[in-house]
This record gives structure tokens, sequence and C-alpha cells, in this order.
């Protein structure tokens, strides 16, 4: 029941859930209420607790149906009271039609003083209308002398602030840190998914009361998979339905591959190219798809490289699975078919299927001598050259797309090196080809598979300071566009530039086993912009500063710390310094009472800075002293433990965790790991030489033993607002005691000679993930497991915490492979023009295993007026000469289109809004003088609104308009 709850929840629940909120959602879906008497107010009550969602509701009364319940009773027909049926008969049924979800009872059993009510024990919630005082009463003790519901049961989790989950129902979780339950704490139960917010853990109802807090942990458990023979499924198939657009085709497949393996055991071969199918019955003897048997027929001889690349990527995670246990089998048969492709194909002479003699053979049997010929002269543009990128291009060559004999082009570009972690997946790389382009070696090694394409290799990112290369002419030389990225920004960007210039662009991804593939064809579908992920949500600021709950956070503040100190700090201090290249000048502006920006923070820099490895160590015990216990006193004497909130409740509850300061031990390897690591990066950034024999432990303890420790003084604000955002130093004005120090202290560096040219420099690292060597990762590892260990969290090991703070995104050969398979299937329809209906998105995740093909989104058409649509895929076109002005360009729109103009916008710049001042005077304004075009374009794209058909409403944004600068007014 309540998981039939949650699947409506954002039809049936959405608007009652903005105001009750998930908690009191959650709990009403699990109460039983009892409602006696069905007169008016009776039935108000049931109509209203039945669509709240209540989980059940029985329904109590005696009387039956009579004229005047008409008048007052909504739920009560002529009917019921000709036929003398009781109310509650009447009135049950209609009730339960409110909510389907919803179980309604009816229950005419008197309810008098010698009622035994102990009935009643079941129900949460007992309401009476129209009972004697007297039957009120006895209930009313009754009631009372019940213990209140202070549980679930079955318990319910609910997580915090509509945080998903991410489990499945059968998977078991363990319990920590649990308030008033304490039991539950290291405890392991299996859950049932009700919503991607909340789950149940069976009967609670013997622990104590609940108070606060807690996590919850995923427990992997082992599960036992049996397989039938391969002789059983022959016969009855357990199949995996990949679209359910044609639900029926995966079994209808397996008996047509059937019937060919027998055609070729009885005939020793295979179907001739081109040729008529052979005879095919289900093992049930049902007749199977006689279009299908065709298709399979006709090219059963033929070889398609994408589709091999998709089935062979999920055969082999299959085989992982089968080596290492890890992740769910397959059960037992998967079937991929491109029936959408070849089918079309089909009614071409079959002279066109015949071999010639070359490489593509296998693949013309499949889709004929013409496709194959548009596929050697298409112009691909590709961006990226990483995993995807790598199988994308072998599934070029393959196919033969971009061959130089035929005017066709690969064209592929990607800034970045490859990596020694590039190997394992980005299959076209070798150990020697380490720290060389990508692009250009991606293009080398694919020549090397079809020496006959046509590869240009560039080095350069796709994004708006590359427009001038990758400009709208460059576009109109392409006919393809593919997407082989790892970030969302870059994917939007090109998809804008596909949308502007009216090419068809095939994206895809993976994360781990996950993969997806969007196919966004000119007019026929949405573009990847129509829709949009929700953004990545940010750990509030107070939580990474004060009061992480999760390792997460102390990665994530770890990181946070090294950007600031690391990064920041150093590229402010290098641009004050160039913006003011004398000390003594800025000595004199500051006494002279000038305020300068970043002035405090560079000059307290400036002050601390070491000269020596010595006090790079010093440096570091510091920051230890400061992050890991200073921190945790100042939090405890801001917020005892007994601190209480408003509400009575304790301040320091689940999530939020009491510290415990660190005390300092050189002989922890942890607090070691984390002195040497932060030394070795202040050296870095302040260019100061040290030697293996340094990070010894003797020598740094030696160095240790001098450094004396500042005494505890409680002062810093604690920020507890969820809200609140990171505040930026460099904008916040200087007080005077702070203006004196930072005088007094570039007084001290200047007399002490830190002022020279290497003095004013520091050198901003760029942290780099995938170097072991340079104590990037040290420093964050130690920093986040300290903290964690202050705030009594699990800390992550090294790896875990590398591809965290790192952002590194899972990947796998086997995801890789099948998604390139799948976008290059779609390549080949969109070359061949095909209809909407033809293309297939991806999403599949190979851990579950689940595919999922979906028919890719319309395109939306929006009404402006008097049957004028546009769509995302529309531009409209105006050509003016030099002398054009606003209010030509108005008029030309007008004529042109038939549509009055109200408003011409410019990006950000309004250029004609009648209500504006001044707006008018612009009519008269040549284009020229009001917009320029950007540097390698002849025209700008204007957003202009238009009158609405009746007064009141608001204006109408159409499609761009796009106005080119033409000296002759003449379209080029």
């Amino acid at each position: 029941m309540a998981s039939d709850l949650m699947e409506i929840d954002d039809s049936l629940y959405s608007r009652q859930r903005y105001v009750l909120g998930d908690r009191a959602m959650h709990q009403m879906a699990q109460s039983s209420v009892f409602l006696s008497g069905m007169g008016a107010m009776g039935v108000e009550i049931a109509k209203n607790i039945a669509l709240a969602g209540v989980k059940s509701v029985t329904l109590h009364d005696t009387k039956l149906c009579e004229t005047w319940d008409l008048g007052s009773n909504f739920f009560i027909r002529r009917d019921d009271v000709s036929s003398q049926r009781r109310r509650v008969e009447a009135v049950c049924p209609r009730v339960a039609e409110l909510n389907p979800y919803v179980q309604v009872d009816a229950s005419s059993v008197p309810l008098d003083d010698n009622t035994d009510l102990s009935f009643l024990r079941k129900y949460q919630c007992v309401i009476l209308t129209e009972a004697s005082l007297t039957l009120q009463k006895r209930v009313n003790k009754f009631c009372h002398s019940q213990q209140p519901p202070v549980r679930d049961n079955p318990g319910v989790v609910t997580c915090m602030d509509n945080h998903p989950h991410g489990l499945q129902t059968g998977q078991s979780v363990v319990f920590r840190e649990v308030g008033g339950m304490l039991q539950l704490n290291g405890s392991t139960r299996q859950i049932t998914v009700r919503s991607p917010h909340s789950f149940e853990i069976g009967d609670t109802s013997q622990l104590p009361t609940y108070t606060h807090g807690g996590f919850v942990v995923l427990l992997k458990t082992s599960k036992t998979y049996t397989f039938g023979t391969l002789e059983q499924q022959l016969c009855d198939p357990q199949v995996l339905i990949p679209d359910f657009s044609k639900p029926e085709a995966p079994l209808q497949i397996h008996a047509a591959m059937l019937a060919l393996d027998r055609f070729q055991e009885q005939l020793c071969r295979l179907p001739n190219v081109g040729f008529t199918p052979f005879d095919c019955l289900s093992p049930s003897q049902a007749p199977v798809n006689s279009e299908l048997v065709r298709c399979l027929s006709r090219t059963a001889r033929g070889t398609l490289a994408p589709l091999a690349a998709a089935v062979g990527g999920i055969a082999s995670q299959e085989v992982l699975k089968a080596i290492t246990g890890k992740f769910a089998p397959l059960q037992q048969w998967f079937y991929l078919d491109t029936l959408e492709l070849v089918r079309p194909l089909q009614s071409l002479p079959s002279e066109e299927f015949f071999p010639r003699g070359d490489r593509y053979d296998g693949l013309r049997a499949c889709i004929g001598e013409s496709m194959c010929l548009d596929l050697h002269k298409l112009r691909v543009f590709m961006v990226g050259c990483g995993a995807i990128g790598c199988e994308m291009l072998k599934n070029f060559a393959l196919l033969g797309v971009g061959l130089a004999s035929s005017s066709g082009e690969v064209c592929i570009t990607d800034p970045d090196l490859i990596e020694k972690s590039n190997l394992n997946r980005q299959f076209l790389f070798r150990p020697h080809h380490i720290q060389k382009p990508k692009s250009t070696t991606a293009a080398e090694a694919t020549r090397e598979i079809n020496p006959e394409l046509q590869v240009e290799a560039h080095l350069h990112k796709v994004c708006p300071a590359t427009e001038n290369i990758y400009n709208d002419s460059f576009y109109s030389t392409m006919n393809i566009v593919v997407t082989a990225l790892d970030n969302v920004e870059a994917r939007r960007y090109v998809d804008s530039r596909c949308v502007s210039n009216q090419r068809p662009l095939l994206d895809s991804g993976t994360m781990g086993t996950k993969g997806h593939t969007e196919i966004i064809v000119p007019n026929l579908t949405e573009s990847y912009n129509s829709h949009r992920d929700p953004p990545e949500e940010e750990i509030p600021f107070c939580t990474l500063k004060s009061f992480p709950s999760v390792i997460e956070h102390t990665i994530q503040w770890a990181r946070d710390k090294f950007e600031s100190a690391f990064v920041h700090k150093p590229s402010m201090y290098n641009a004050f310094w160039q913006m003011h290249p004398s000390a003594e000048a800025v000595l004199h502006r500051m006494q002279a009472g000038e305020s300068l920006e970043g002035s405090f923070q560079v000059i307290k820099l400036l002050s601390r800075r070491p000269s020596h490895w010595e006090q790079c160590i010093a440096a570091a015990r510091l920051k230890f002293e400061k992050y890991f216990k200073r921190k945790g006193q100042q939090l405890l004497h801001s917020f005892p433990l007994e601190t209480r909130l408003k509400d009575g409740s304790l301040f320091w509850q689940s999530p939020k965790r009491p510290p415990t300061p660190i005390e300092f031990d050189l002989k922890d390897p942890l607090h070691f790991s984390f002195i040497i690591s932060t030394a070795r990066l202040f050296a870095d950034i302040y260019n100061i030489s040290y030697s293996v024999k340094d990070l010894s432990e003797e020598a740094v303890s030696k160095i240790l033993s001098g450094v004396k420790i500042p005494e505890y003084r409680p002062s810093e604000k604690v920020e507890t607002d969820e809200s609140a955002k990171k505040p930026d130093q460099l904008k916040m004005p200087l007080s005077s005691e702070e203006e004196r120090e930072a005088i007094t202290q570039l007084e001290q560096a200047i007399t002490s000679n830190k002022t020279t040219p290497d003095g004013l420099h520091m050198s901003s690292l760029q942290f780099e993930k995938d170097d072991d060597n340079n104590g990037h990762i040290d420093f964050v590892t130690s920093a986040s497991s300290l903290r964690a260990r202050m705030y009594s969290i699990e800390p992550a090991d090294r790896l875990k915490t590398k591809r965290i703070a790192g952002k590194i995104i899972p990947a796998i050969a086997t995801a890789t492979a099948a998604v390139a398979g799948m976008v290059a299937l779609e390549l080949i329809k969109v070359v061949g023009g095909y209809g909407l209906e033809s293309f297939k998105n991806c999403f599949f995740n190979l851990a579950i295993p689940v595919v999922v093909l979906t028919e890719p989104a319309t395109v939306k058409h929006t009404l402006i007026r008097n049957n004028i649509f546009f769509s995302i895929w529309d531009c409209w076109t105006i050509f003016g000469h030099e002398d054009f002005t606003l209010s030509d360009f108005m008029s030309a729109v007008r004529e042109k289109y038939g549509i009055e103009p109200s408003m011409v916008v410019h990006g950000v710049k309004m250029l004609y809004v009648p209500v504006m001042p001044g707006h008018s005077k612009r009519l008269k304004l040549t284009m020229q003088k009001l917009i320029k075009p950007l540097a390698g374009r002849r025209y700008v794209d204007l957003t202009v609104s238009f009158a609405p058909e009746s007064d009141g409403d608001e204006d109408l944004p159409g499609p761009p308009v796009r106005y080119h600068f033409s000296p002759d007014g003449k379209a080029p």
C-alpha cells in the first residue's frame, strides 16, 4: 500500500507535500482511523481524510438512508433512500473512489454503552460524530488509557531535508548513532522502500522511543543466483526487454535465431545476401514476425560493427561478473536489435547488398552500397578524444566514416594530454604515448585501423574563446557533431552551437557501469538544453566549517583548505604586488589613510613568509593546532555539550556531532603525514628547497621541539545558518585596528628586507590528483582523516579520498564500448535521414543489469498567434545595409513575418523597450551604431518580442532573429 502511494506522489500529493512535508505525509500513510457517524459532518471528515492519504479508514454508522440525508450528505443518492440502504453502505464505496490508495471499510455494529471498546486499539485516531455524550465519555476514557502512538510499526526511516536515499527494496542496512532507539545501532535491517526519501525497517514497537538523529549505511550482501541450462532456456527463455515499445521482440528474435541456427545446420551456410528468407517457427509453433525474419535472413551474412560494440560491451561485463562475483548477472537472455535501421533498407534492390570485394562488404550486406557511400562522404566534428572518443573513432574507422577519397573528414579536438590512468579504458593509447596529445595520438592510431580515413586533429577546447576557430563557417562544413565529453557545461555549449547552426548532435556519457546516449536532430527532437538536470547540491558553508557529519564533508573541507592556502592566497598575493610593485609606495598610501583592497591579507602573508624549511615545518604545526584543536575548543566554548535549543532539544544531536580537540602526537602516523605534506606545500609556494633527510621523523621532531604554541583564547563567532555563504574577506572593510596592524607589519617587512622581488612573489599551485609524489593528495587525505577523527566520523582511505577530492568520474571500458556502439548505430540513421520514430535514446546500467531504449522527445512548437509557430530550431533572418535603422529592422520583421515587434533585446542589452525613457529616439539610429557582432561574425542574434492579441497579456518572445550586416541588404 505504501509503495503504491508513493508512486503517485508527484501527481496526487505534490501540493500537499509542500504544506505538510515528507514526515507528516509518511506518518499519515501508515495510520488507521475510525470514524463514527455518516451524517453531514461525518461524510465531510471522511472525504477529507481519504483525500489526504491515510492508510485506512473505517466508517461506522447504524442508520438507514432517509430523504433528508439527500440535502446534507453528498454521497447519498435517491436510490439509496428508496432501497432503505444503510448510510455507511452507501457512503463507503464513494469515499473509496476518492483515493484508490486508501483502504475504506464499513461497520454497522452497534456502538453503545455495552460495546467492548478493545477493538479501537488498532486505530491511531478515533472520531465520533452524532454520538451521545455518554458514549463520548466512555470512548474518551478508553482512548486515554491507551499508550499514545509514539513510533511506527513498521518503523519508517525518513531522510532529512528530502535527501534521496538511493536504496532498493530487499537491501539490508546498518544503523549508527540513532538517539533513543539505542538497540537499533549496529543492527542490520532489511528494508522496504516507500519513497525516494523513506523506507520501512520492520517492527520497532518493542524499542524505546526514538529521539533524534542517526545514520544508515547500506550493507552489501551476497546473493545466490540459479540458472537454467541452455537446453532448458532454448525452450523456455528468460529474456530482458530493452525496448518496451516492442516487448514481443526478444522472444521473436529468439525464435528467429533458433531457426537461423537450424538453417545453417541443415545447409551448412547462412542465407545468401539479399535473398528470400528462411522459414521460421517458434518453439511453441506460434507465427513469428515475417518482417523480422526477412531482415535477419537478408543481413545474416553481414556485420554491423557498432552493434557488435554495444553487445560486446554488455557481454564483457558479464564475463567480469562471472570472474569476480561483482554485480548482478544477466538472467538469462539479452537481445539487442537494430530493426529500425535495417527495415527501411529492405526495399532496395538486392544488388545494393552484394559484396564488392572490399573491407565494407560486411557493412554493405546490412545497410547497402548507397548508405556506405554516404558514410564515406560524411564530415564529422567530434569534441573529446577520451574513452568514448577512442571507441567512436574505432567505429568510424570500421564504418568508413570520412574517407579522403570521398571528400569526407573526421575532425577531432581535445586539449588534454594522455595520462597513465587513461590507458585502461582509452584503448587507442599505449604507455609510450603518455604526455602526448590525445587528439593527434588518437588520429594516428585510427588511421592505423583504416588508412583511408581523413582525420584532422586539433588541440583546442570548444568554448566561446575559440569561436574564431569553430565559427559558423566551420560548422557549415560539418554534417554531424559528436560529443565525447565529461562535463555538462561543455555539452550545453556545443549543443547551443549545433542548434544555432542547424546541425545534428549525438551525445553520450558514462559513469561507472551506467551509460546514456541522446540523439538530437534538427527540427525533429528537443536539444540537450531543452532539459536540465537539477544543479549539484552544495554542502552548506556552516556544515563544512563547523558541523561535518559524513566523510564527504571532511574531504571537501580539506580540499577547500588546499585551494585557500596554496592556490587562492598565492594568486591574490601575486596580483596585489603586480598592481603595486613598490612596498614603500603601498606603505606611504596606507599611512595617508588610503584603503587598498586585499592589503591586510597580503601584508599578513608577507609578514609570516617563511624563508627556510624549518619555518615551513613550524607553519604546518600551527595549522594542525588551528584546524584540529583550537577549532574544537572554540565550538565547545560557544556550544557546551549541554547546550539546548529554544524548543528544549539538545544542540549537539545528529547530524551535528560535537568535536573532540586533538592533542598533537608526532608518533601518530596521521599527525606526521599532515605535518610533512603541509610543510612541503608551504615550501612549494614559497620556493624553499628541502632534502629527503629533512623529511625524517627525527629531523621533524627536532624542529618541532622549538616551536612555541600560542595560548588559546576563544574569540571566533561560529556560523550556524545553513543558508549563509562564505564571506569574501577581500571585500570586507578593515577596522582601524587592522589598518594599524597592517602598517606596522609592512614597516617591519621593509626593515627586515622581505620586500625584495623574490619576497613579493609566490608560486600558486594547481591541485593535481594523479601525481602521487607532489603531496597534494597526502595533504587532503591526512587533513580529512584528522578532521574525521575529531568528529568521530569513519575516515576514508587514500583511494576514496582521491576519487572524491579529485571529482573523478568512475569509468569502465565495457560501458564505454557499449555507449559508443549505441551512438554509432544512431549516426547511420541520421545519415540516412530517418524519421523520429526510428531513433533511440538509451540508458543502461550494466551492474543491475538494465538497458532501456526510448524514442527521443519530439521538438515542441510554440504558438505566437495566427497559426504562427516556432521551435528551438527556428531562426528568422533579416538582412540590412549600412544605413539600416532600428525602425527599418522592425519594419522588415513586420513585413517578412507578419508580426508587430514590441521589444528588441541583444543578450542583456535592451535595444528597444518602448516604456524606457529615450528609447523612441533609438528608432532612427542605425543597427551598426546600436550593436556590434562578435569577432569573425557578420551577424547578431536578437530576441524580439511581439505584442499579444488582446490587451493585458504579456509580450511574447519569438524565435531568435538573426540580423545580418550586409553591404547591400541582400543575402550573401
